[in-house]
């Protein structure tokens, strides 16, 4: 709880990724992947309960030694054309009511109880009904455009950005998917955490926002933990 508002945290992990097999509960540093997601949650100050979602029993079992409630979710919304939304939905209808709903996804491992602190003071500091994390990008979109089968780059850059540095360029910020914060009626109602008012970014550090989505991000977040180990 946070100036009177309560706090759920939930992390949605389906067991049948396709890229990365079984990746929720690879072993990361010593730990499941998805245990890092429940740990923060229950080191932050501020969320009351963190909830697990899924639809397997191997990753609810381990959810449950790591602290987690669970809820097992139905397999229509477990599938590959399932929304996160659906689930997050199944989850609220089955839970006690919340002020907010704090979306983890298991796949930010970096991600930390530092970092939700600081979203849910954001978050109310701005007088905000969202608040999603985002990162710098690491090279501008300015740079990039599309490419047709002939492969000509005719008109490729626009006149204003050609024969600038990179660090003339305007900054941009992508989604790191690290963190969602949404107050909950306003959630149900727009069915997703992009609000069209009300709606502020959290800035994380590019080094911390790794989201795994194939062996190489893995490889990359053992780095990064053995690095900071």
């Amino acid at each position: 709880m946070y100036k009177n508002k309560t706090f759920l945290a939930i992390i949605p992990a389906r067991g049948n990724s396709k890229r990365l097999p079984r990746k929720n509960i690879l072993d990361l540093n010593g730990r499941p992947l998805i245990a890092w997601s429940i740990e923060a949650g229950l080191n932050s100050k501020y969320i009351d309960k963190v909830v697990v979602t899924s639809d397997d029993d191997e990753i609810l079992t381990i959810s449950k030694k790591y602290g987690a409630v669970t809820i097992n979710r139905p397999d229509e919304l477990a599938s590959d054309t399932a929304t996160t939304f659906g689930a997050i939905k199944h989850t609220v209808d089955n839970c006690e009511k919340y002020d907010y709903i704090v979306l983890l996804q298991p796949t930010s491992p970096l991600r930390n109880e530092k970092h939700i602190d600081e979203a849910v003071e954001l978050l109310v500091s701005k007088k905000a009904d969202a608040v999603v994390s985002v990162c710098k990008m690491d090279h501008s979109p300015l740079w990039s455009n599309r490419l047709d089968d002939s492969l000509s780059m005719k008109g490729f850059l626009k006149d204003e950005v050609l024969n600038k540095r990179s660090q003339d360029l305007e900054k941009y910020y992508r989604l790191n998917g690290a963190i969602y914060i949404c107050e909950t009626d306003k959630l149900l109602k727009e069915e997703g955490f992009f609000l069209k008012n009300s709606i502020f970014a959290y800035k994380m550090d590019k080094k911390i926002s790794i989201d795994i989505d194939d062996k190489f991000d893995f490889q990359l977040a053992e780095v990064f933990m053995n690095n900071k180990g």
